[in-house]
């Protein structure tokens, strides 16, 4: 059996190596992603995996179907960048990672709320120009006297909520579906009580037709004026010219953000500053912002459990059987 690997950076390497040498299993691996282009590498082999951030179309599926392959493992939650349908229709199963370490994407969310609740940003930009002052606008809150409102409530926003519990937090929830394993971790409620009461909104829902632009410029009047904006899930949640409007006017206090509805064309990517989004040199510009580059599952247990979870379902779809990760 061999299986390719597309989007392969240099930590999962040794991981795929070990877990192909452990299951006799063959892995080529390129770090290019997987495009309609890229596609023509997997001839020759029996199943394929991504990592599913840039966007497929039709023309990558037509052509797994041509070589015999009937699935592509994605080594990441979101499928919103594959094309299910065309998917469906050339036979290929979709597979995702639905729980790779939550731990992982939480606690940055975490980190990033504290770090934009303590101002060190803002501390930072008045250091750097030789202000060692503070003044009442610097004042911090503790993060026990704090209201976090969760969108969302999966495997990571359910994780999210444990931790802003055990540190004292008032946790609410927004989520239509409701996990009563999460009761002593948070209270279930309306968006629109989470927009009102939060001091910390953080994002942790998948992108669908319902959630794109969820944080628009309506929702965020709603907020407090002290409200910190988390996003740890799909940039496209947001509406970023909205965001930076309201950061601008302090309809907000700040934002903490590791993806970007236009993320595609530079996270990942190495090239000169001057030639990144405006939006994003806009908002990294602000102290009271964190841009982070998509890189929140990136700790060495997330890599792994992600490559690991992900070769297991295309092998066993090559061998016949059935994954509960399948996505179509």
């Amino acid at each position: 059996m061999k299986i390719f690997c597309y989007g392969v950076i240099d930590i999962e390497e040794p991981y795929a190596q070990a877990w192909g040498k452990a299951n006799n299993v063959e892995v080529g691996t390129t770090s290019e992603a997987l495009t309609a282009d890229t596609a023509k590498l997997a001839k020759g082999y029996d199943g394929v995996s991504s990592k599913g951030i840039a966007p497929v179309t039709e023309e990558a599926y037509a052509t797994f179907e041509k070589f015999g392959i009937k699935q592509l493992a994605v080594r990441q939650v979101g499928v919103d960048n594959q094309d299910v349908a065309a998917a469906s229709k050339h036979g290929i199963t979709l597979t995702n990672v639905a729980s790779y370490s939550p731990r992982a994407i939480a606690e940055m969310g975490v980190t990033q709320a504290m770090y934009l609740l303590r101002h060190i940003g803002e501390y930072q930009a008045r250091m750097a120009a030789g202000n060692f002052t503070w003044d009442a606008s610097m004042s911090s809150t503790e993060i026990f006297n704090c209201t976090v409102g969760l969108i969302g409530a999966g495997h990571i926003g359910g994780a999210t909520a444990q931790i802003y519990s055990a540190l004292g937090a008032k946790v609410l929830t927004y989520d239509p579906f409701y996990d009563a394993g999460l009761e002593p971790y948070t209270t279930y409620t309306d968006l629109e009580t989470i927009f009102k009461e939060a001091d910390i909104i953080s994002l942790h829902t998948p992108l669908l037709p319902s959630t794109k632009n969820i944080i628009n410029a309506a929702a965020l009047k709603k907020m407090k004026s002290n409200a910190i904006l988390i996003n740890m899930a799909r940039g496209e949640l947001v509406d970023t010219q909205a965001l930076i409007d309201a950061l601008k006017t302090k309809e907000i206090a700040g934002a903490g953000l590791d993806t970007l509805a236009n993320e595609v064309g530079f996270f990942r990517l190495e090239k000169p500053y001057a030639e990144t989004p405006k939006d994003f040199q806009e908002l990294n510009a602000m102290p009271n912002v964190i841009v982070t580059p998509h890189v929140a599952f990136f700790t060495k247990l997330a890599v792994k459990n992600g490559l690991e979870i992900a070769l297991n379902d295309a092998k066993d779809i090559i061998d016949g059987k059935h994954s509960r990760h399948a996505v179509n």
